[in-house]
């Protein structure tokens, strides 16, 4: 064993460089664990921890945004510290035991196999014709009253799913390990799962602000880097407009209520050449067609294609973080 920590150590690669790789194999591979193992799952019990702790609705709206706030700070904070002593520990055991189950851990942080499978469901139905079907699944996976949507409006959520998460899903974790190894990557999944738990209007108007704010401050450049990522993935993938998709992504960003969403789904949207739209909300990539099942496909394909290069530019900051500090 001592032969293998000192081959590992003595490796030109730093060992973060082989835990994103496999750990993008491992998702691409195998995809989830079960819920009992997941850490990300982990994470949601403890902000539904704090949530019971903290102020309810009846409350001032002081004590729940202070309480809000001590959300928002204390458990990505715990979560980055339970990673950095996890890192650290396994790393003094045997650089094998850190390169394993950091590539693991990482995994739980991003999902690019599930994002596919989900989006490929939906499609799978609506080209079968069952709509009943389609509007059951489609009321899983976006916020909106499904009862009535067509075809083409339940292949344009499909696409806003995808287009979206891959920043949250893909992008923004493996940045975030690529800059701060595992402690980034599981912070910034506690400040997503935040933001997706009690960052929204209505009963968290007040609690879960800081949450929302905080998820749009660290996605900031992550959804923009995403946004350029996927617009490179449109000009190397067949039946994508590369020109369209910039057009659109610069012209059309801003009009989603989320300071970061609408990059993504914009560039998404010119890229197909078509037209994502959330009805009383925002129309992405007018004037163009409704999508059709076929262009959840592409959008699949896109995906793919980002989270590859999101990992290219990942192992590139790691080797600059490593040149630094070793």
């Amino acid at each position: 064993m001592d032969a293998l920590a000192h081959t590992l150590n003595s490796l030109p690669v730093p060992l973060d460089v082989l835990a994103l790789i496999l750990a993008l194999l491992l998702d691409l591979s195998v995809g989830e664990p079960p819920n009992r193992l997941h850490p990300t799952v982990w994470i949601g019990k403890t902000v539904a921890l704090a949530e019971r702790i903290a102020p309810g609705p009846g409350s001032s709206a002081p004590a729940q945004l202070a309480a809000g706030v001590a959300m928002a700070l204390l458990v990505p904070t715990a979560w980055g510290a339970a990673a950095w002593a996890a890192a650290f520990g396994l790393m003094q055991l045997h650089p094998l035991a850190y390169l394993v189950v950091v590539a693991i851990l990482l995994k739980t942080t991003f999902s690019v196999r599930m994002l596919h499978r989900v989006a490929a469901d939906i499609g799978r139905i609506l080209a079968s014709g069952d709509i009943a079907d389609a509007r059951r699944q489609m009321s899983a996976l976006v916020s909106r009253d499904t009862s009535q949507l067509t075809v083409g409006q339940m292949a344009a959520g499909a696409i806003e799913s995808v287009a979206e998460n891959i920043t949250d899903s893909v992008v923004g974790p493996l940045l975030a390990f690529a800059l701060f190894g595992l402690p980034g990557a599981v912070a910034y999944r506690a400040i997503n799962t935040l933001d997706s738990m009690v960052g929204y209007h209505g009963r968290y108007e007040y609690l879960g602000k800081a949450s929302a704010r905080l998820d749009d401050l660290v996605n900031l450049i992550p959804a923009r880097v995403a946004a350029a990522l996927l617009w490179v993935a449109t000009s190397m993938l067949p039946g994508m407009a590369a020109g369209r998709a910039w057009s659109v992504m610069i012209s059309h960003r801003s009009r989603t209520e989320s300071p970061n969403a609408g990059w993504t789904m914009a560039a998404m949207a010119g890229g197909l050449g078509v037209t994502l739209e959330k009805i009383g909300h925002y129309r992405l990539g007018d004037p163009a067609p409704e999508p059709s099942p076929r262009h959840i496909a592409a959008a699949t394909r896109a995906l793919y294609a980002t989270a590859i290069l999101s990992a290219a530019v990942g192992v590139g900051l790691i080797w600059i973080r490593w040149a630094f500090w070793p």
